[in-house]
């Protein structure tokens, strides 16, 4: 067979049922289903040739660059179970097919990017493109493409029409291959400053990844930790003048008269003793027994209140960006509910 000699046909059925990058990218078993072997595909990819191999056993049938979207399907299909990185069209199905790729994800830099965030180069420039897939999966990276191994392999999101890793795990196979502090700064807080995620999920993956041992990983969470609650703030303000609530004090500690202090609060109505509290504490490496304390330090501040008459509602960032109509009303009942109530103690109220 020489270069000259006509293609062979690459399907039984016509290409209109496949989607159109799949008509340019198909992996050696579709390949051999088609009828073109192994052999007669590497001759189309000798110098000159109208074809390239651009992943082991995943081909691109024309001879230029591939494009971002041709990448992206390439590792995929590289990655995903041959069973299914590309299942045959229906016969006489009208619409292009959508393939399924089974346990394999684009992450890292690559997901940030489809994500949109800013702060990410584009995919053209990535030298490798980062693909998640199971543990146990024998695989290795190759050009093009680095594999990403882990023991649960989250639910993709589909974006541009491939799986995509959940942000928090993008952001912490990202941040597995940056030594520059900066740049690991930036793309957390653009993940919680764009409302892609809350800090705590990000501290959670970046925990689990075994990175807050890293000193410039560790500053870019503080950074982060301290951008998540401004905004965790800055919604609960919003939440307050766009439900109609009345006006709270902000930010306040609580005392008893001439006693010990009782804690703070992020929103209190003194008339009718309900309070809010933030919720915004994120999992850090090594301090499980800190963490413990701190949650029963929360604890033991509610129950302390609650027994002073005092309802205290207890809100998350998660809960404030996904419901916050329910929050309100959640505050609202509280507040309309103090009135049957036995009257509170008399605490002293000062700014925090």
């Amino acid at each position: 067979m020489n270069h000259n000699a006509p293609l062979p046909p690459l399907s039984p059925r016509p290409l209109r049922h496949l989607s159109e990058v799949h008509r340019r990218v198909v992996t050696a078993g579709r390949l051999r289903t088609s009828g073109v072997s192994v052999a007669e595909a590497n001759e189309q990819c000798r110098p000159g040739g109208p074809w390239q191999q651009i992943l082991p056993g995943v081909f691109l049938l024309h001879p230029g660059p591939p494009t971002s979207e041709e990448r992206l399907h390439a590792v995929l299909m590289y990655a995903a179970r041959e069973s299914a990185a590309g299942v045959p069209a229906q016969p006489g199905a009208e619409e292009p097919h959508r393939p399924v790729y089974a346990e394999a994800m684009i992450t890292g830099l690559a997901a940030l990017t489809l994500y949109g965030f800013s702060s990410t180069p584009p995919l053209l420039s990535l030298d490798r493109i980062d693909v998640l897939v199971p543990r146990m999966r024998r695989l290795r990276s190759a050009r093009g493409a680095r594999i990403v191994r882990t023991s649960a392999l989250p639910a993709a999101e589909q974006v541009t029409g491939v799986p995509v890793a959940p942000v928090p795990r993008a952001l912490a196979d990202a941040v597995t291959e940056l030594t520059d502090a900066g740049a690991v700064r930036r793309l957390l807080t653009e993940a919680v400053r764009g409302g892609h995620c809350e800090p705590a999920a990000v501290v959670r993956e970046l925990n689990e990844a075994r990175l807050l041992g890293r000193p410039h990983v560790v500053d870019a969470v503080d950074s982060l930790l301290a951008e998540g609650r401004a905004i965790a703030e800055s919604r609960l303000y919003r939440m307050v003048q766009e439900y109609g609530l009345p006006d709270p004090v902000w930010n306040v500690d609580l005392r008893l008269p001439g006693g010990p202090h009782l804690g703070g609060l992020d929103a209190y109505w003194p008339e009718q003793a309900v309070a809010v509290e933030l919720d915004t504490r994120a999992p850090r490496q090594g301090h499980r027994q800190d963490d413990d304390a701190l949650w029963s330090e929360y604890a033991r501040k509610r129950e302390h209140l609650e027994r002073l008459g005092i309802t205290v509602v207890h809100i998350t960032p998660r809960k404030l960006r996904d419901a916050m109509e329910q929050q309100a009303t959640v505050v609202r009942t509280a507040l309309m509910a103090s009135g049957d109530r036995d009257p509170a103690a008399y605490v002293v109220v000062l700014p925090r």
